[in-house]
């Protein structure tokens, strides 16, 4: 099997050529905010590099996100269009999951972190139960560093551009019962490579994206947001606070009125 693997989720754009031997090519690099005019020079780069063409390959495998919403457009539609001129199946792999596959085998529990908004981070944990079968302990959540800290509960391998940005923070979350471990430099950022194999994984087992495949943003409701920005309020619970302190100060008012009103008929009743 002949894959070609993107990952564009965040700002390190990988791309890979895999077969069942291993990588036939690759290309990793800091794009920035660029994969919309690197992507594709990208990917001729690497089948005149590997001497293959789109049409010998068997499949297709991209990143689906959490990530950057514009990375992840771009690479979701270019390979779209891959698939549309070739036919080709196209398996979508969860960004987070394709980080947790950097250390493939690995004994301990995986927490991939990426950076999201507002000083946010998304995060998920795994585990390797075999060298084949990697389980999901938690699905992808996004939220505050130290909410994360306070979700590690056992000692943890931590991985990706959010643990680099945020570690302090989700530490100051953490119990002191909890170790953590960094994985080595090389699993830090998504890799093609590993998006590829987990992707050659569930073409093999034919699972493969449908037509209204799009990709996979992980983001708080308005509603959440709006309960963590009000002190944990519900919307609800803040009306009627404001009704409170509304009636508390009009009641106020009427009583002090009361009183002065009071104070004159004394005054000219003597």
């Amino acid at each position: 099997m002949k894959v070609l693997a993107v990952d564009t989720a965040t700002f390190w754009q990988s791309v890979a050529i895999l077969d069942d031997q291993g990588i036939v090519a690759r290309r990793d690099q800091d794009a920035g905010k660029s994969h919309s005019k690197l992507l594709l020079p990208t990917i001729d780069q690497l089948f005149r590099e590997s001497g293959l063409s789109l049409m010998e390959l068997n499949g297709l495998v991209v990143s689906i996100g959490p990530g950057s919403f514009t990375g992840l457009r771009v690479g979701l539609a270019t390979l779209l269009g891959f698939r549309t001129i070739t036919g080709l199946p196209l398996a979508v792999v969860p960004t987070l999951e394709g980080l947790a596959w950097n250390l493939r085998g690995a004994s301990t529990p995986l927490c991939p972190v990426l950076t999201s908004r507002r000083g946010e981070v998304y995060w998920a944990i795994f585990r390797w139960v075999t060298d084949e079968l990697l389980e999901r302990i938690v699905p992808e959540q996004v939220g505050p560093p130290a909410a994360l800290g306070g979700r590690l509960t056992e000692p943890t391998v931590m991985m990706g551009n959010g643990w680099e940005a945020e570690e302090a923070a989700i530490r100051n979350g953490l119990s002191r019962s909890v170790k953590l471990t960094v994985a080595p430099a090389h699993a830090m950022k998504p890799s093609a490579v590993s998006v590829g194999l987990a992707g050659m994984q569930r073409l093999r087992r034919g699972e493969t994206a449908g037509l209204g495949v799009s990709p996979l943003y992980v983001q708080r409701s308005e509603a959440e947001l709006q309960y963590e920005q009000g002190g944990g309020m519900s919307p609800v619970e803040r009306r009627r606070e404001r009704v409170a302190k509304k009636m508390a100060a009009r009641t106020a008012r009427i009583r002090t009125r009361a009183s002065r009103q009071q104070i004159r008929t004394r005054r000219n009743n003597t």
